[in-house]
C-alpha cells in the first residue's frame, strides 16, 4: 500500500501564497495519476487538481489562474502552488493517487494522504 503524506499547511492572509508538498512512500509517479482535493467544514471534498503520469494537468475553475499542480519524480513528490488565497480556499488538503486517471479525477483514488490544513485569513 503506497503511503502520502502531505505538509506545507498552515496560516496564511488573504492574497497570500503557500506551497503543499505530497511525498509517496515509494516511487510510483511513472504509473499513478495524481490529485490534490479539498474539504472545507461542513462540504463534500472536491477536486482541486490532478496531474496526469506525462505531465498532463486539470483544474476546478475556482483555482484556474492561481493554483499550480506539479511532479517531481526524483522526489516522489507532488506539488500545489497556491497564489492569491482567499479565505473561501480555507480547508484541509489531501492529496489521492491512482493508476487510472479516471479515479483521481473521479473521485475514488486507491490512496489518499491524511490531509493537511490549509487556513486564509480575511
Amino acid at each position: 500500500q503506497v503511503q502520502l503524506v502531505e505538509s506545507g499547511g498552515g496560516l496564511v492572509q488573504a492574497g497570500g501564497s503557500l506551497r503543499l508538498s505530497c511525498v509517496a512512500s515509494e516511487s510510483i509517479f511513472d504509473r499513478n495519476a495524481m490529485g490534490w482535493y479539498r474539504q472545507a467544514p461542513g462540504k463534500q471534498r472536491e477536486l482541486v487538481a490532478g496531474i496526469t503520469s506525462g505531465g498532463s494537468t486539470n483544474y476546478a475553475d475556482s483555482v484556474k489562474g492561481r493554483f499550480t499542480i506539479s511532479r517531481d519524480s526524483a522526489k516522489n513528490t507532488v506539488y500545489l502552488q497556491m497564489n492569491s488565497l482567499k479565505p473561501e480556499d480555507t480547508a484541509v488538503y489531501y492529496c489521492a493517487a491512482d493508476s487510472l486517471w479516471i479515479k483521481v479525477v473521479g473521485g475514488r483514488p486507491r490512496c489518499w494522504g491524511q490531509g493537511t490544513q490549509v487556513t486564509v485569513s480575511s
